[in-house]
């Protein structure tokens, strides 16, 4: 089959790999019909993400049609059209019981943290992802998820990950009726936590970012202000301005690992690698929010040591609530979100590519070139 393969930082390709097999009862074959390429993909391309081994096929978003299922599998069958969540969890521990499906104990040996994730490191269970023709998938029973009948494709592959990741952003920031909510990040993460602030109950909505056309699309799709990073001096007081002095209620990291603003962290967090990651938008977010306020953090970084103003949120009487999204728990709300007309995740996606041209759609997503809000790979006949 024809899939993704990572050949080192800033390198990736089509080539052909061994199809999957079933390798347990309850695993099940998917032939891949939409694979996107996410922000935290671009970590794992430029090589910030430890233990990213050479010849894994990234991709922890995607659709597709069953093509095989293990002789355990009850609840899927040869043709069912799934979305495959990028949390692969066990369902039946200790975590995955209290639905924090993203801390699943049983699928990763790396458990002290995240659980599994479809393509990613191998700190994440080392498991191929889906930016690829067939994808094994274990726990077939737990993650996908049928398609509904009337559900747009395009649609469903953004609730394998970004739309609930940035629902989650939105929702661990306890917003209250008529709070003033500020995403770090128009991404297509920090564009779904801002559309869903709003179905939240926000009462005013602000982006920060710094490339002209995410700031833009932002602002057409969710309706919210908008910060450009690069046209004020203090972040966190030029937010104070715009919020009478005392800083909005909540503020929502979905940048994490590679945001600019910051020579010091750059340099430290993502040249030198001396930290995980350049934790700029959090220093902004601890600063910026007022005295006990809530700061959500979706944003991606390394498990090495990140320099943050920690004093700075214990004085403050921050609120402070992270963790990768538990996809399959907000699922009904979102499939009701979308099928009553309320957002249409589709419109995030700009640009489509065969899988055969994986190489240049990195390049497009990762250098932000011709307007790249959010890139969808096409396996052959999808």
């Amino acid at each position: 089959m024809l899939a993704m393969n990572y050949r080192g930082p800033y390198r990736v390709r089509a080539a052909h790999k061994a199809e999957p097999e079933i390798e347990h009862p309850n695993d099940a074959i998917v032939r891949v019909t939409r694979a996107c390429i996410c922000g935290s993909d671009l970590h794992l391309y430029h090589g910030l993400i430890p233990d990213t081994r050479i010849g894994t096929t990234f991709g922890h978003e995607f659709t597709g049609i069953v093509e095989e299922v293990g002789p355990s599998v009850r609840n899927l069958k040869k043709g069912d059209r799934v979305l495959v969540p990028f949390n692969i969890f066990c369902g039946t521990c200790f975590f995955c019981r209290r639905e924090l499906f993203s801390n699943c104990h049983n699928t990763n040996p790396e458990a002290t943290a995240v659980g599994a994730i479809f393509g990613y490191s191998h700190t994440s269970g080392g498991y191929d992802g889906g930016q690829a023709e067939f994808v094994r998938v274990p726990f077939a029973d737990i993650g996908p998820t049928l398609l509904p009948a009337d559900m747009d494709e395009d649609d469903a592959v953004l609730l394998t990950d970004a739309f609930p990741t940035g629902y989650q952003a939105a929702e661990m920031g306890g917003i209250q009726e008529g709070d003033t909510v500020v995403v770090f990040g128009a991404g297509p993460v920090g564009i779904f936590a801002a559309k869903s602030a709003w179905l939240l109950g926000a009462g005013r909505v602000i982006v920060v970012d710094h490339v002209e056309y995410r700031l833009d699309f932002v602002r057409d799709f969710a309706q919210c202000e908008t910060v450009d990073f690069k046209s004020v001096g203090d972040m966190a007081m030029h937010l104070k301005k715009m919020t009478g002095g005392l800083g909005p209620d909540i503020c929502i990291d979905c940048v994490g690992a590679e945001a600019a603003g910051n020579f010091a962290q750059t340099l430290t967090g993502v040249k030198l690698k001396l930290q995980g990651g350049a934790a700029t938008a959090l220093h902004w977010a601890i600063n910026a929010v007022r005295k006990g306020g809530t700061v959500s953090v979706v944003g991606v970084y390394g498990p090495t040591f990140s320099a943050v103003p920690f004093g700075n949120a214990v004085n403050k009487g921050l609120t402070l609530r992270m963790n990768q999204a538990s996809v399959k728990r907000h699922l009904p709300r979102l499939i009701e979100h979308i099928q009553a007309g309320r957002i249409a995740p589709r419109k995030v996606i700009t640009h489509r590519f065969a899988l055969e041209d994986v190489a240049d759609a990195y390049h497009i997503f990762s250098s932000k070139l011709d307007h790249c809000i959010k890139p969808v790979l096409l396996p052959a006949g999808a």
